[in-house]
């Protein structure tokens, strides 16, 4: 069994207070049994000791006081590390993360399946982090951070310096991922403290400890560059807001308590960087490939929907889309549930069902036709209406002009709900524009995908949508790309200061450096300019 203690200032602080994990797979099978022997552990009601294979490891929980001490070591490494060259922070950390991470990729995949995550979602998701470390994106983070350019006899400079101590809250439901999105932040110079989430710490507990740590002691980081402590949402919060050393904060959650959070962050002074619900549409077009637009609609249901960046609501021209809710059932009808470690397995259980069913009636009482699923059912894939899995469910709403009454469009589904509108008859061209309206009038923005061939209609949606961090064309909604954020978005996904999530850049800000050359006048400097420009004209 693995332990894993608070790591703060470089140091590994003790506890007598502890998070005990528990395999997924073991929850499928026997989820009071293993739950219960949980529960006695935390509470000292039995040894730690010899223990079942179903109790993978165990995180230090941290009091008030360890918080304290990992907010005070992020304090004093901030400034250090930030004078640290941009090429040893950005360059060389990101790249021997990148390595690490590649090195344990198997490793890494298998603890995200003992945490629920299916194998192949676990997969993606380690793809993804490879891509944000990678040589493209090194590269682009680093054009962003530093700009230099010579203006006669001085050298202007156009960079971003870090804000200093940044915290992070990471979601219940990948905390290990989003940990590692975090660590952007540390290679723009900041000291970092994360919580790793008791519902889901061990991910997070691993990767910081067995990968980030040691690449920022082998490159000579401060100690407290990197402090990781476990503990409840509130209190940690809290702190965070109360303590002086820092500056900004990574929170990512629902939509109602993140927007709650940055009044508390802009009234503490503190900059609030926010990662919320998305609500992400896909428009298909009259002229697109509908087998793979349909493919794509699918990771809709992958992880039973509960992942922020997954197509929430599709928007298809009436001449197509009777034939693509025909092709998406097909689709839909191969995604299956089952144990996390079986390759083919899609779906993950939902714990609380009622907000499904409470959706779907709602779509089905405003006129939604139901295409598939609508039923709990079982790991084998048998209807159980005492089932932790819900069937992938597709539902026909007719007609743009009240689809946001129905509230599977308005708002997320966090679970495997997905509506598809299939707009009025009308001319193409008021069509297109109500199209554009409607994914810009989306109240969330994390991500949008569109499907069409017409050279003429892809520039008229990718210029004209404005809403959300990332645009997806004849693509993959959720697969990731080099250069490209993967998460962040406007609106009710990123709060006031919405936009892409590039952390490096989000936890950042822009300075202007102006070196003249030996001699300069500063005279010439205040008056030069209109003297040329009169001598020139």
């Amino acid at each position: 069994m693995r332990t894993y203690l608070s790591y703060i200032d470089g140091k590994q602080v003790p506890s007598d207070d502890w998070v005990y994990v528990v395999d997924a797979g073991a929850l499928l099978e026997d989820a009071f049994s293993s739950l219960t022997l949980k529960r006695k552990l935390e509470q000292g009601r039995v040894p730690a000791e010899n223990l079942p294979a179903s109790i993978i490891g165990r995180v230090a929980k941290a009091d008030r006081p360890t918080v304290q001490l990992a907010l005070e070591a992020a304090g004093r490494a901030a400034p250090k590390w930030a004078a640290f060259p941009l090429d040893t922070r950005l360059t060389k950390v990101g790249s021997l993360i990148h390595d690490r991470l590649k090195e344990r990729a198997e490793e890494i995949t298998e603890i995200l399946v003992q945490e629920g995550h299916p194998l192949a979602l676990a997969r993606w998701q380690v793809s993804g982090m490879l891509e944000c470390f990678g040589p493209e994106s090194l590269g682009f983070y680093h054009s962003q951070m530093l700009q230099e350019f010579r203006h006669g006899p001085r050298r202007i400079i156009v960079r971003r310096q870090p804000d200093g101590v940044v915290c992070l809250n990471p979601p219940q439901n990948a905390p290990l991922s989003s940990a590692l999105l975090g660590v952007n932040s540390v290679m723009a110079g900041n000291s970092l403290v994360v919580r790793a989430p008791r519902s889901g710490p061990f991910g997070v507990m691993y990767v910081l400890h067995e990968v980030v740590a040691p690449v920022l002691e082998e490159v000579g980081a401060p100690p407290g560059t990197l402090n990781v402590v476990c503990g409840d949402p509130a209190p940690m919060l809290s702190a965070w807001l109360d303590s002086p050393d820092v500056d900004d904060v990574m929170y990512i959650g629902t939509s109602e308590n993140g927007l709650k959070f940055q009044e508390k962050c802009i009234a503490a002074g503190k900059k609030p960087i926010l990662e919320l619900a998305g609500n992400d549409a896909v428009v298909v077009w009259k002229d697109a490939d509908l087998p793979l637009a349909a493919q794509a609609l699918t990771e809709s249901f992958y992880g039973s929907g509960q992942l922020c960046m997954i197509p929430n609501q599709v928007v298809a021209h009436p001449d197509i889309a009777d034939e693509l809710v025909r092709l998406l059932a097909q689709e839909v009808s191969l995604i299956t549930a089952g144990h996390p470690g079986e390759e083919d397995v899609l779906l993950t259980p939902v714990l609380r069902n009622e907000k499904f069913f409470t959706c779907l009636e709602d779509a089905l009482a405003k006129g939604a036709e139901l295409v598939c699923g609508g039923h709990a059912m079982a790991a084998d894939g048998s209807r159980d209406p005492a089932g932790i899995f819900l069937e992938p469910t597709v539902v026909l709403v007719r007609g743009l002009k009240d689809a946001r009454e129905v509230n599977a469009v308005r708002h997320e589904t966090f679970f495997p709900l997905l509506p598809v509108i299939a707009a009025e008859a009308e001319d193409d061209e008021v069509l297109l524009e109500r199209f554009i309206d409607f994914v810009n009038s989306n109240e969330y923005g994390l991500r949008n995908s569109v499907w069409a061939r017409d050279p003429e209609v892809v520039d008229r949606f990718v210029s004209r949508i404005t809403q959300a961090g990332l645009l997806k064309v004849n693509d993959s909604h959720i697969g990731f790309l080099p250069y490209l954020p993967t998460h962040g978005g406007t609106g009710l996904t990123g709060g006031v200061f919405g936009e892409a999530n590039y952390p490096i850049l989000r936890t950042s800000h822009v300075q202007g450096v102006a070196v003249a050359d030996d001699g300069t006048p500063p005279k010439e400097s205040v008056f030069g300019a209109w003297k040329a420009m009169r001598e020139a004209s």
